[in-house]
């Protein structure tokens, strides 16, 4: 993930990095009662799909909706995450991904989290 940039000159592991630092302190400041393993699990792996997403290739022609279900089934296989974790990961692009609403609470958290860390790494 270190060798792959996601936005501007981020790469995917510090975005996800910042991600799952900036979940965790929102689930303790707002007191919003995720359970915090699996919050920082899939956080952490929510990009955890393994290209470069900008270097043209149809395999990954439509990145912004298919990334969070590689992502998640990466992370099955590497990590074994659970059914939830997997969920998480995959309603992180939501509303883009419109089928893919957060169920729990967590996973509100990572999407919300997602969307400010990569603005601030746009800017």
């Amino acid at each position: 993930m270190r060798q792959f940039i996601q936005h501007g000159s981020t790469s995917t592991y510090d975005h996800c990095e910042s991600v799952a630092q900036l979940s965790f302190w929102l689930n303790r400041r707002l007191k919003l009662r995720a359970e915090e393993r699996e919050l920082i699990r899939a956080a952490f792996l929510h990009d955890f799909y393994l290209y470069d997403w900008h270097v043209p290739d149809g395999s990954h022609r439509l990145h912004g909706f298919s990334h969070p279900h590689t992502a998640a089934e990466n992370a099955k296989r590497v990590f074994g995450i659970s059914g939830s974790e997997a969920e998480d990961i995959e309603s992180h692009m939501w509303p883009l991904t419109i089928t893919k609403l957060p169920r729990r609470r967590e996973g509100w958290i990572i999407c919300l989290a997602d969307k400010i860390c990569a603005i601030r790494e746009i800017i």
